[in-house]
């Protein structure tokens, strides 16, 4: 940078370059800066006219050539700073990993957190100085890796073995979520999530979250969820089921109810309420709404199912009652054993 060299902060500061704005200043970042680097960063605060940019190849090309594979199939992550749960909805037998980490250490922690997750045998790869006089490369089972000493490691390549890797279906079971009964049980939340069809990139409202099931869920998909409720012990169980799918740079919690908590938010996508609506809380946030919203109610009361089918009727869309009974022990037997029925209104504004 100016001034004969000053060293980037930790954690990264665009604010150490732009107030060197309007005299000249060269920033030197490691490979590609606009693939998990400060280019993007930077490049947002300036103006068109105000950089240019001169890009080598990636630390992640450069492993992928190292390695000899092709970097198109494999999972490129930056968890410099990110938690290492980004992991866990790429994590599947023979997946190929390159994570960008910040040391040496950092790569001892890594191994440890795949062991104890069932992935210790997992081929383990660490490359440090690629490119330069330096460099190293070395191979590894994460199981055993006791860590690197040098402590300059750049990238940590993984070939994920031994472990089990999470569905990719709509409904994953109920047991992957921190609840305490109040979930959108696995047959239902799959019919949500059908009726909410979400697209990366795009927003969802889930009022009355509960678990953050829904919002989870979503958010596998790419997408990103503002997840509302008003009990604390809940809002807790959410945020550690954010945590725990790698996802809560995806998922935003407020504490409150619809529609005061609605008050600033963005508009979303799709909309989804699973429990508790009212008359008045369906007249404020439908009037929040931009025309293509996707809208999802649930309904497990005789007054709410009333008023689905009142919105039904006004609105348009889809009206549906779901009955699933599970067999259980009845004596020496078996017997279907009935969950309340639920009622699905979906539409779009």
């Amino acid at each position: 940078m100016t001034e004969r060299g000053r060293p980037w902060p930790v954690p990264f500061d665009a604010e150490v370059v732009l107030s060197c704005r309007g005299r000249p200043t060269a920033v030197l970042a490691s490979g590609d800066p606009f693939w998990y680097g400060a280019g993007a960063g930077l490049a947002e605060k300036l103006d068109a006219g105000e950089w240019v940019a001169h890009t080598a190849p990636s630390t992640f090309s450069r492993a992928a050539a190292r390695l000899g594979w092709r970097l198109e199939s494999a999972i490129c992550l930056g968890l410099h700073a990110a938690p290492f749960e980004r992991l866990v909805p790429h994590l599947a037998d023979n997946a190929r990993i390159i994570c960008l980490l910040r040391d040496g250490n950092a790569a001892g922690d890594l191994a440890r957190w795949l062991s104890a997750r069932g992935w210790g045998a997992s081929a383990f790869w660490t490359l440090a100085a690629l490119g330069g006089p330096h460099e190293s490369i070395a191979h590894h089972c994460a199981e055993s890796f006791g860590g690197d000493p040098t402590g300059n490691l750049v990238v940590v390549a993984v070939e994920a073995r031994g472990g089990k890797g999470m569905p990719r279906s709509s409904g994953l079971p109920d047991d992957l979520f921190i609840h305490d009964g109040q979930i959108t049980k696995r047959p239902v939340r799959a019919l949500a999530l059908a009726a909410l069809a979400p697209r990366p990139g795009e927003r969802l409202w889930d009022i009355g979250a509960g678990s953050g099931s829904i919002s989870v869920e979503w958010a596998l998909c790419g997408g990103a969820a503002l997840a509302i409720e008003a009990r604390e012990d809940r809002i807790a169980n959410i945020r550690s089921n954010a945590e725990a799918f790698g996802l809560a740079h995806r998922i935003s919690i407020v504490s409150g109810t619809a529609p005061e908590a609605l008050a600033v938010r963005d508009a979303p996508d799709a909309v989804f309420i699973g429990g508790g609506l009212d008359r008045a809380m369906f007249e404020a946030v439908w009037s929040r709404l931009s025309p293509g919203t996707r809208f999802v109610a649930h309904s497990v009361t005789l007054e709410t199912e009333a008023l689905l089918a009142e919105l039904h009727q006004r609105h348009g869309g889809e009206l549906m009652r779901v009955e699933i009974a599970h067999a259980a022990p009845l004596g020496r037997y078996r017997s279907w054993e009935a969950a309340r029925p639920v009622v699905q209104w979906s539409t779009v504004r």
